[in-house]
């Protein structure tokens, strides 16, 4: 009988996962299932998205009112993200996936069955607390489930982003033919509760907790029957090493470590992942989120038109965030953030200087190439960066932070779009915001690190700390 490969630690769980070619069996629906949580986030703003316009109609709401319905998700996620992985570091990943859940359900449906404004409002307050909550634990989770050699798969969250923006549009359609009147936007956001009740089921159901998190916390046992249940790795929990001995042994990392993110190798990881993360997020929450009224300027006033050519913009967003995996692995995913920042910078610039002064299949083809680089580059790489540069112990903080800047630049894109395009028209707004791409490409070039050319952090921090008992060893003889 072969001997069991022992677990002292986290560096041992992250090296037996590390070895497997490929993600099989259960291991591969559970991973699909933490994407799910992401497909929920995405399918609940697009829900609100598409039903912006009969919504807007229906409540005569203002700019102002369409700007904070908008914004509020994003904005409970500045505060929510660092919670979740607050929450995430303490009691683990799987328990705040599945907390998330029961705010979308609730949000879901106050706002579904809405009387007014100040009702939507508070079942989006709802929303963006489960938002917050769940891409900061979902990402760290998916990089602690995925071998390293697999690690640009975790872009594909950005093709599953489009589907269920692409899948609740054309819902938004099918209640469009069944005469559900200026009600559709109802419709649009209840159905999201379906979804995320269904995930919570079979979250609750599927998921186990991280092994890697497990052996950090120096739960060795659990660990190793965790690795089991997931992978059916046949592993033997051993003696804690010295790197876990020492993480269990300091206090447990929280707000107050938050400094840790912006030291020593951490700073620079943090400035580029921040920047990607809130460079997309700005360009797409203004520009991408606003396509059904975009396709209404460029197809005429007709919400059927208006939702088509969404739907169309959307699928060149699935094929650019499955080119993204494929992009990040063989540029890495600094230099594919670069080459998309600069292909939107692009896109921008041109929508700008030529908007109503060209063909409709030349404006068509604009906001394609928006979308395309996008969604192949820093739309994907702005989450998965920040899950793959920080050891298991810091992960989720490090997500939760980048996770608290992207979405300030989600509210900065949505309140902000809204504003400047009323005042200086479509045209001279994208000219406007094509100095958000541009500083993205500038720091993609400046900062160095990309965690796909790099070990594991978690390999490396256990090298580190080990070093350093050995020259204490040393010192003290």
């Amino acid at each position: 009988m072969a001997q069991r490969p022992g677990v002292k630690g986290a560096a041992d769980v992250v090296a037996l996962i590390d070895g497997l070619g490929r993600i099989t069996g259960r291991a591969r629906i559970i991973w699909f299932l933490v994407f799910g949580g992401l497909f929920l986030d995405a399918y609940s703003n697009a829900a609100l998205s598409a039903g912006l316009g009969p919504m807007t109609s229906q409540m005569e709401l203002t700019t102002t009112q369409v700007s904070i319905l908008t914004a509020t998700a994003p904005a409970l996620a500045i505060v929510f993200n660092p919670v979740g992985g607050w929450l995430a570091t303490r009691i683990g990943r799987v328990p705040p996936l599945l907390i998330a859940k029961v705010f979308a359900i609730a949000g879901a449906l106050f706002a579904a069955f809405a009387g007014d404004f100040n009702a939507v409002w508070l079942g989006r307050i709802l929303v963006g607390v489960a938002y917050g909550i769940d891409f900061a634990v979902a990402m760290a989770l998916l990089a602690e489930y995925t071998p390293a050699k697999l690690g640009g798969r975790l872009n594909l969250w950005q093709a599953v982003w489009y589907i269920a923006t692409t899948g609740n549009l054309a819902l938004a359609l099918l209640f469009f033919h069944l005469n559900v009147g200026s009600d559709i936007w109802r419709w649009s956001v209840g159905s999201a509760s379906v979804v995320a009740a269904a995930l919570l089921l079979a979250q609750a159901l599927m998921l186990k907790e991280s092994p890697t998190w497990l052996a950090g916390k120096g739960r060795l046992d659990e660990s190793v029957a965790n690795l089991d249940r997931i992978y059916g790795i046949k592993a033997a929990a051993g003696t804690p090493d010295e790197t876990t001995r020492t993480a269990v042994a300091a206090p447990a990392v929280g707000f107050r470590q938050a400094g840790l993110l912006f030291q020593g190798e951490y700073l620079p990881r943090t400035i580029l992942s921040s920047v990607i993360s809130l460079g997309q997020s700005m360009q797409y929450f203004a520009v991408g989120w606003y396509l059904p009224l975009i396709s209404l300027a460029i197809f005429g006033e007709s919400f059927e038109k208006a939702t088509v050519g969404a739907m169309v913009f959307n699928a060149f967003g699935i094929v650019g965030g499955l080119l993204s995996a494929y992009f990040g692995r063989r540029l890495g995913l600094r230099l594919s953030s670069a080459a998309g920042f600069a292909g939107v910078f692009v896109a921008l610039v041109a929508m700008g200087l030529t908007f109503a002064k060209v063909p409709t299949a030349v404006a068509f083809l604009l906001p394609v190439l928006f979308i395309l680089c996008h969604s192949a580059g820093p739309g994907a790489n702005g989450k998965s960066i920040a899950a793959l540069s920080y050891s298991s112990d810091v992960r989720a903080l490090g997500t939760g932070v980048t996770g608290m800047v992207g979405s300030f630049g989600s509210v900065v894109g949505l309140y902000v779009f809204p504003q400047i395009k009323d005042s200086l028209g479509l045209a001279d707004t994208f000219l406007v915001l094509s100095i958000v791409p541009l500083l993205g490409l500038i720091t993609c070039l400046v900062i160095k690190w990309d965690p796909t050319k790099a070990a594991s952090p978690d390999e490396s921090a256990g090298q580190a700390r080990d070093d350093t008992a050995v020259e204490g060893s040393v010192a003290a003889l």
